[in-house]
């Protein structure tokens, strides 16, 4: 058996939202390509996964009704019109949008199913379009559902784990993420976030209400910061949200806090991404012995991007082997983080 879950869907390429949008097809193709070419140093460690795509049921855990049925109808829409559907400024889907987003959930939900079950020690979902900031009623921040907490909610629900800890690295708030669970004791929500940025919520003050108050805890940062300064924060909120005692782990892995990426605004690097990775399993393993699904948020810089979550997995086979898999990093000193041109 391998020790980590490669979870990947080919719909979730189908959600069309055109080559000028920072959310293309071109992203998730860059992780796929990297991946395959660094499946055979992996071979052992990770196993590819065919995630199994989501029935409107199981959306329910999380999303209204009323949420559901505008985006299956948006979707209609794009097919009938074959056309690129507007739902906000920023947000968009196209005839196959229902199909991605349903396959990229599932696969997180399968993730979670799996690890818990001992078929994996942890997992990674390679899937678009991102969730986090999808509110149970509304789809926003090129998201249209919330795959990570929908895999939350289905740990919860099923019997598989009774506290779930969600880490956000993106380096924008998940706010819809928050919003799913803020009054929910069950689910620890920790966030890392440039502040002020989009979507402008994540205060240090918002903290969860009723008997959840304490289980949300934001960190927000100034853009710029320094990536040892990054991780260090990471660190300090990793051990409060330990004293939670989690017995699974999920991480919204947005890449956008690295260097050169158009949306971000910090300087983080492969080796920065691995001791995130790191720092996340050493500090909840205790509770959670290592039980660790990752689903990817944001990047938009896609050769960069490929080489983050290239680092990201390699670290995670580090994290629950012992065993340290030859590193690529050093392929990113090579080229321009926004163009792929060579560096002088």
């Amino acid at each position: 058996m391998a020790d980590i879950g490669l979870f990947h869907h080919e719909a979730c390429s189908r959600h069309d939202t055109g080559w000028g949008h920072p959310e293309h097809q071109g992203r998730l193709r860059a992780v796929v390509q990297k991946m395959a070419r660094s499946l055979p140093d992996l071979h052992g460690w990770v196993e590819p996964v065919e995630g199994a795509p989501l029935d409107a049921e199981i959306l329910a855990r999380v999303h209204t009704q009323a949420h559901i049925a505008t985006i299956r109808a948006a979707v209609n829409r794009a097919a009938e019109s074959n056309q690129i559907v507007q739902l906000d400024a920023d947000t968009v889907v196209s005839a196959g949008s229902w199909d991605a987003a349903v396959a990229g959930a599932g696969c997180a939900v399968d993730a979670v199913r799996a690890v818990m079950a001992e078929r994996y020690r942890a997992a990674f979902c390679a899937v678009r379009p991102p969730g986090h900031h999808a509110t149970p009623d509304r789809a926003m921040g090129f998201c249209l559902f919330n795959g990570v907490a929908i895999a939350a909610r289905s740990a919860i629900e099923e019997g598989l784990a009774d506290r779930v800890l969600i880490v956000d690295w993106d380096i924008h708030h998940g706010n819809g993420t928050q919003d799913s669970f803020f009054d929910d004791e069950s689910v620890f929500y920790l966030s890392m976030h440039a502040s002020p940025h989009y979507p402008g919520t994540g205060a240090a003050d918002e903290r969860g209400v009723g008997v959840a108050e304490g289980t949300t805890l934001n960190l927000p940062l100034p853009m710029g910061l320094e990536a040892e300064r990054y991780v260090a924060a990471l660190v300090e909120g990793l051990e409060t949200a330990a004293r939670f005692e989690p017995q699974l782990v999920l991480i919204s892995a947005g890449f956008d806090a690295a260097l050169g990426d158009p949306l971000g605004g910090f300087t983080l690097e492969p080796d920065d991404f691995r001791d995130l990775t790191l720092a996340v399993h050493s500090l909840t393993s205790g509770s959670a012995g290592g039980r660790i699904v990752s689903i990817l948020e944001g990047g938009y810089d896609p050769p960069a991007l490929g080489l983050n979550v290239d680092a990201h997995l390699r670290a995670l086979v580090e994290a629950t082997t012992g065993v340290a898999p030859p590193n690529d990093a050093a392929a990113y000193f090579t080229h321009s983080p926004s163009t792929g041109e060579k560096k002088q």
